[in-house]
């Protein structure tokens, strides 16, 4: 059987397994594509778009709000004459699979053609059943989403969640108070998604933080009110722009009061201090949830790049082994990078990798991060992946692309005899690692929930 032949056959094995897609961004109850929109303006498409010459590169309208049907029509309107320049795209070829697998559409997507589209996406719409038969098709038994989009609980029965809640550690575009406001947003109140990248002008809060015990303060409301038994973890971003290191209380105080004038240094002040305060304070609860971070995007004035250094490697490394009883699991979207994170995992017992996230999916980068984790690492400790999807359609699309890199993976090592075709289908980096690294369940043991 030559590679080709094995690649498919596996691919097909492989369609016929159980799957854990441990991180999106669906919406309880809306779990489906709004409108065309939805599909071909994911934001990955949309950096594909903006590269080509689109004017706009922001993302449409974020949940809790939705984006209106003149929004809608103006952003597909926008991008149709650049359609042509992105078929190359593996994400474009993401947008095929949808359109043509789950909705039957073959034609030219063209300022003629792409209402009716359109129409046959927005029929869907609300139909919870064929949502739900969906999932069953891709055999995916369990999806983590954002508790934020809980929509309560409508869909607990597919649905599992993580916390987005702040996200201490993540740089914003040419700010440097970003650690203070985001604790500051959620003190007094009870969790909700995070702010979004690029945010932009800040809404006031209800507290200002101004002093050391206002950070105290502010980190016990944080940490009372993570609701821990609805959670499998808590996910947030780790910057390589921070120098992350040990922060004095007098260091921190001192640098409160230069606030006004802040820049990088006291952006790690204030990013490494309430960082370490959470770690600190998670860890006595860290049999209940996991600490879920991404790494290796870092932000541009719409989107990210993707940047990590060896000093930020080496960082984590202490952070890690700081913390033991955390567990901790990365996200990571720097495909040089992953070499060593390999290294690190196999000397870390509570960290643990998954998937391949933002600018590490594509087809190539997939291959090899899955060759290199799976040639180093024991399959209890990876992910083979998760969709950060925000609608079910690019479930759909990127788990059908996932399957079929790791089935060529994996047909290239039967052939040069590290596996047998039998051992290739008992690594179970798609189901059983889900279920012992993060807790997940599968749908069919909690019809009852």
């Amino acid at each position: 059987m030559n590679e080709a032949q094995l690649t498919q056959e596996l691919e097909q094995a492989l369609a016929d397994m159980p799957v854990m897609d441990i991180h999106t961004h669906l919406v309880g109850g809306k779990l489906g594509a709004r409108g065309l929109h939805d599909v071909l303006l994911y934001h990955m498409v949309i950096s594909d778009l903006y590269a080509a010459g689109c004017p706009s590169g922001s993302r449409l309208t974020q949940y809790p709000g939705w984006p209106t049907p003149g929004e809608a029509r103006a952003r597909i309107a926008e991008s149709l004459p650049f359609l042509g320049h992105i078929r190359n795209t593996s994400s474009f070829w993401g947008v095929r699979l949808i359109v043509r697998e789950l909705y039957g559409w073959t034609d030219p997507i063209t300022p003629d053609t792409w209402q009716r589209l359109d129409d046959l996406i927005r029929e869907r719409a609300d139909d919870r059943a064929w949502h739900h038969e969906l999932l069953d098709r891709l055999r995916i038994r369990r999806t983590g989403t954002e508790l934020a989009r809980r929509e309560g609980g409508i869909d607990d029965q597919r649905l599992q969640y993580a916390l987005e809640w702040a996200f201490f550690t993540r740089c914003q575009w040419q700010e440097y108070d970003t650690a203070l406001y985001e604790l500051e947003r959620c003190w007094g109140r009870t969790p909700e998604s995070p702010a979004p990248i690029g945010a932009g002008v800040r809404p006031a809060t209800q507290h200002v933080i101004r002093t050391l015990q206002d950070v105290h303060d502010a980190m016990r409301h944080y940490m009372d009110h993570i609701p821990y038994d609805q959670l499998l973890a808590t996910a947030t971003h780790l910057s390589t722009d921070i120098q992350y290191r040990h922060v004095s209380d007098d260091d921190m105080a001192a640098a409160l009061l230069r606030r006004d004038s802040a820049g990088a240094t006291e952006r790690d002040i204030y990013a490494s201090y309430i960082h370490e305060a959470f770690l600190t304070a998670l860890e006595r609860r860290a049999e209940r949830i996991v600490f879920q971070f991404s790494l290796g995007a870092e932000p541009l004035p719409f989107e990210t790049g993707s940047r990590l250094s060896q000093r930020t490697i080496a960082a984590l490394a202490h952070m890690i082994g700081s913390h033991p009883g955390v567990r901790f699991q990365c996200f990571l979207a720097s495909r040089h990078a992953n070499q060593a994170l390999c290294t690190l995992a196999r000397e870390l017992p509570n960290l643990s990798l998954a998937g391949y996230w933002w600018h590490n999916f594509f087809p190539s980068t997939i291959e090899a991060v899955m060759t290199e984790r799976l040639d180093m690492l024991p399959a209890n400790k990876q992910i083979g992946f998760f969709s950060d999807a925000y609608c079910l359609e690019w479930t759909y699309a990127k788990l059908r692309i996932v399957r079929h890199h790791l089935a060529h993976v994996l047909a290239c090592k039967i052939l040069h005899g590290q596996y047998t075709r039998d051992e290739a289908l008992t690594i179970a980096i798609l189901y059983e690692s889900p279920q012992t690294l993060l807790g997940m369940v599968s749908a069919a043991r909690c019809s009852g929930s």
